[in-house]
């Protein structure tokens, strides 16, 4: 008897039944996962799409600046120290933390002066100020015989550098890479800077 309630008629509808009901839950929910992650999609290529922070030099100065010779020894002494007014502008949705890093400054690829620059954050869409010194090392150029005859000539060329590394978290983790580089051309007679010529790069 219970064989043949099994195979009833009436118990064999409510199987299909169940069986639709479950394959249609299946098929709800799978749609629902397409429907989702097509948003995700959507919004990752639009509203929350990787934009690439920008570093702009917005001023550069000389302090200090100051020559002297030693003809004995075809040697200058050169004290100065460049102060770089930057801008980092994040124009993401999201934040953007930066590591710690160094700023730079260069004699024809030489480092003569290092400034540090702390790990931070800037918030979404916003535009973070940087101030930075970089004072010579003097000592690292007494050996260098090109920077007597650059002074000689009365002009000097020297290079600033300055390279965030950091993250954005949107939909997943992506890495950011933005710097700057700026080349000063110094009139050293009369202790000024003649011109200024910065290149910006931004990397995802």
């Amino acid at each position: 008897m219970d064989v043949e309630d099994h195979k009833s008629p009436a118990a064999m509808a409510n199987r299909s039944s169940n069986k639709k009901r479950a394959r249609n839950c299946c098929f709800i929910c799978l749609a629902l996962l397409l429907l989702l992650g097509l948003l995700l999609l959507i919004l990752g290529l639009t509203v929350f799409k990787t934009k690439k922070p920008v570093t702009t030099v917005d001023a550069v100065s000389l302090d200090d600046l100051d020559v002297s010779f030693d003809i004995a020894r075809l040697q200058v002494h050169l004290n100065v120290t460049v102060k770089a007014d930057l801008s980092v502008q994040n124009p993401n949705r999201v934040s953007f933390k930066y590591d710690t890093t160094s700023a730079l400054l260069q004699y024809k690829g030489q480092v003569i002066g290092v400034a540090p620059l702390l790990a931070g954050k800037i918030g979404s869409r916003q535009t973070h100020p940087m101030n930075i010194s970089l004072t010579v090392m003097a000592d690292r150029l007494l050996s260098d015989s090109s920077l007597y005859s650059d002074v000689m000539a009365g002009a000097l060329h020297l290079t600033t550098y300055v390279k965030l590394s950091g993250v954005v978290h949107l939909l997943f983790k992506i890495r950011v890479k933005t710097s700057s580089t700026c080349d000063l051309f110094i009139d050293v007679l009369n202790r000024r800077l003649l011109n200024q010529t910065c290149h910006y790069k931004t990397k995802l």
